[in-house]
Order: C-alpha cells, then sequence, then structure tokens
C-alpha cells in the first residue's frame, strides 16, 4: 500500500480484512510502497515518512500479525529499483502507455503533474515489487487485474530474452532424475500432455509437484518449470491475480471513501466523531420529515447496513424506512455501533505501539531483512541471466 494519508475503513474492507484472512492460509510478505508514494507526491514528501509509520501501525492494529506476515518498507530493499532498472531495458514502452489506470489517474488527478517518467514507470516498479519474490499470488480487486497481467508478459519476455542457458536441455533432463523415478515419469507425462496436447491442468499439476520437491535445489527446480513449457530456464516466476472478495464500504456521501473527499471514517477514529460523522451523512432526499416515507437503495446509509448489520436488522431498516416507521437518526444507530465495536480491538492493539514505537521499528527491521534476503537471491539469477555476474 502507498503511505499518502491516514488510512479509513474503505482500505479495512476492502483489502486489509482480506490480508488478515490470507496470513494464515499462505507465507505472505506486506510492503509499504514508500517510492510508489512519490509517483504522484514527489513535490511533498514530507508526508511519506509520517504517514508510513501511522499506517504501520494501523495495519497491526488492524490484525495483521509479524509472526505470520512479513511486514517491510520498500525502500529499504533496494534490489526492488535495481529489478526495475533491469526490467526497463527491455519493456515496450507502449505497454506502459496503455495501461488502463495510466490515464483514468491523469484525469482524476489534473491538479498535479503526473508527466513524469516516474508516474509512466509505476506499473513497471509494481511488477518488479511482485517478480523479486517469485510471488505465486496476488491478492488485487478486479481493477488491478490488468497489473497483474502486464507481470505476467513482463515476466515471460525476461524469460525469452534471457533464460536461454547452454546444454539447457541436457541440464533439465538432469534434473528431472533428480526428482525419483515415480515423480519423474509423472513430470515426463504431464510435460507431454501439455506441450503436444496442451492441457492447462496438466502444467499445473506438474507445478504443484515441483513446488512439493524437496530434493531440488532452486536453480533445477527453475530449470524444470522452463522445461515444461519449453526450452528456457524459467528465471522469473508469473504470478497470478488472487481475485479478493472486497465489501465496497462507501464514504459517507456515497462516493467512494477518500480523504481527499472529506468523507472517510479513519481506521482508529474517537468514538465520539464516529458517531457526530455518522449522525451527519445524507440519507434518501425524499425523508424531509420524520414522516416521510423513504427508500433505502437511494440512502448511503443503507450501504454501511449492507456491511455492518446482520438480516434483522436490515429487515427492520427497510421496514421502517419505507413506511416511515423510524426515522434517520434511529437508522443510523445500529451502523455507529457497529463501528465502534469493530474498531475497540484496533484501539487496543495500537496502544502497544503508541506507547512504545521502538516496537514497530524492530518488526520493520526484521521484516526488511528477510525480504532483502528474498531479493538478493532473485537479482544473483536475474544479473547471472543477463550478463552481469562479473567475478
Amino acid at each position: 500500500m502507498r503511505p499518502t494519508g491516514a488510512m479509513h475503513l474503505g482500505h479495512y474492507h476492502g483489502a486489509l480484512k482480506n490480508w488478515i484472512k490470507m496470513q494464515s492460509e499462505l507465507p505472505c510478505l506486506f510492503f509499504v510502497a514508500d517510492w510508489h508514494a512519490l509517483t504522484t507526491h514527489y513535490d511533498d514528501p514530507a508526508i511519506i515518512e509520517r504517514s508510513t509509520w501511522d499506517m504501520l501501525v494501523d495495519w497491526l492494529a488492524a490484525g495483521i500479525d509479524p509472526s505470520q506476515s512479513t511486514l517491510f518498507i520498500q525502500s529499504k530493499v533496494p534490489e526492488h529499483a535495481e529489478l526495475h532498472l533491469l526490467l526497463s531495458m527491455a519493456t515496450p514502452l507502449g505497454w506502459l502507455e496503455r495501461v488502463p489506470t495510466y490515464k483514468d489517474q491523469i484525469e482524476n488527478l489534473a491538479n498535479r503533474d503526473l508527466a513524469t517518467y516516474g508516474f509512466l514507470g509505476y506499473p513497471l516498479l509494481q511488477a518488479a515489487d511482485v517478480l523479486i519474490y517469485r510471488a505465486s499470488q496476488v491478492p488485487v480487486g478486479e481493477d488491478q487485474v490488468p497489473h497483474i497481467e502486464m507481470m505476467r508478459e513482463i515476466a515471460r519476455r525476461f524469460n525469452h530474452l534471457y533464460g536461454k542457458e547452454k546444454g539447457f536441455e541436457e541440464k533439465a533432463q538432469e534434473a528431472v532424475k533428480k526428482l525419483g523415478s515415480k515423480r519423474a515419469k509423472l513430470y515426463n507425462e504431464l510435460r507431454t500432455e501439455y506441450q503436444q496436447d496442451g492441457k492447462d491442468d496438466a502444467l499445473e499439476q506438474a507445478k504443484a509437484m515441483l513446488d512439493d520437491a524437496q530434493s531440488l535445489s532452486m536453480i533445477d527446480r527453475e530449470r524444470l518449470f522452463g522445461y515444461l513449457e519449453g526450452s528456457r530456464k524459467l528465471i522469473l516466476v508469473e504470478p497470478q491475480a488472487r481475485l479478493t472478495a472486497a465489501s465496497r464500504l462507501p464514504g459517507l456521501d456515497g462516493r467512494k471513501m477518500s480523504k481527499s473527499y472529506g468523507n472517510a471514517i479513519a481506521l482508529r477514529e474517537d468514538k465520539e466523531v464516529v458517531t457526530k460523522k455518522v449522525r451527519t451523512m445524507p440519507t434518501d432526499p425524499a425523508r424531509v420529515r420524520r414522516t416521510d416515507v423513504g427508500d433505502p437503495a437511494k440512502c448511503p446509509v443503507w450501504q454501511f447496513h449492507e456491511v455492518y448489520s446482520d438480516t434483522a436488522t436490515k429487515e427492520w431498516v427497510v421496514k421502517g424506512c419505507k413506511s416511515a416507521g423510524i426515522g434517520c437518526i434511529e437508522c443510523k444507530q445500529p451502523v455507529i455501533d457497529a463501528i465502534i465495536k469493530e474498531q475497540e480491538p484496533m484501539h487496543e492493539r495500537a496502544q502497544q505501539y503508541l506507547d512504545d514505537p521502538s516496537l514497530v521499528r524492530a518488526i520493520v527491521a526484521d521484516g526488511n531483512d528477510v525480504a532483502r534476503k528474498l531479493a538478493q537471491e532473485t537479482m544473483r539469477d536475474v544479473r547471472e541471466a543477463m550478463g552481469l555476474a562479473y567475478a
């Protein structure tokens, strides 16, 4: 996530809840994209450092567990920048210009000068952020799927250009033998099914088998991944988009929740502020007086009920609104109560880090070390493939 301001409930329901669920299922890396923040805030970098530490506290408060996940800061792993630079040498300019969000953001952020290479190249830096960890999955919403597809194309192009290896086939066949006779036979059968018959499930089955093969070295595993699909070593892994079920929590006025719109509820908001903000939310324009009937579908408050309220409460809202049996203040109270209840454990978890900021620094320092070790392994192979591993 980019550190460009305080986190709000839109971030929590749109992404963080999914991160919290995923960290117990898979080894996850979550990082503060401080270099990415510079693509739109290069003229006001003062906000970035403060927002970085605030955001990390928000992650921990929300439930990201450093014993299950790796938390780090992008700029503390300079290999991200090196891979970005090397990928830029062979990435067609047209690929960057066609990214859907490029034109959208230029239109939506018309008050900022975005005619910079950093802004044009941010999808490539984003690709480096993922490819450097050979990540298999990236949790995203549907609007980010084109970015993941571009990452896959970049990895594919890199492997095609630089995955050539002298005596590759002989080395791959030697690696097959290291699987053991039973697995070697299955590997060859699945490879044939994929290459001759185009069976994608055979490819996925073979990749899963290689992931489980503990006896293989990293270099042999890369060779066998590449041998499955052709005659080149796979240096960079093509990631898959993991579409996340995002609860679309709107802002207080019905638009997208955003600090810049002034319609957000912060992740660690004071109870009094939550109450005031929700009570002053606009409602169905038809309900001018208490006795006027309304339609929940035309009211921003209803969208909060969709996220926070149980079936019985929602039925009470629909019936009461359409019959004028309840007023708007009554309708809003269950939402206020639910938000305050949701935030109580967040305030409790955050307090220890607010009392002792060195705890957050220590968590991030450990995460930086873990991430950098992984990144250095990838860059060793990238440099070797590109002929840059000078003795």
